[in-house]
């Protein structure tokens, strides 16, 4: 049995651990920076123009 001190302890390590977790939510939330949108997606048109690939004649 724990002593009502020991679970007021206990008590607050699991509020403080609920609302760090939740100060760390808000902050990713309204963090403006998105990297997502940043990278590159893909080979752009100048790229794709000087490696262009010819058609083979048909025939």
């Amino acid at each position: 049995m724990l002593s009502p001190h020991a679970s007021l302890l206990l008590l607050r390590d699991g509020w403080n651990a609920i609302a760090t977790g939740l100060q760390n939510l808000i902050a990713r939330i309204r963090d403006p920076y998105r990297p997502e949108l940043h990278y590159m997606r893909g080979p752009g048109p100048k790229w794709h123009a000087k490696h262009a690939v010819r058609a083979a004649p048909a025939g």
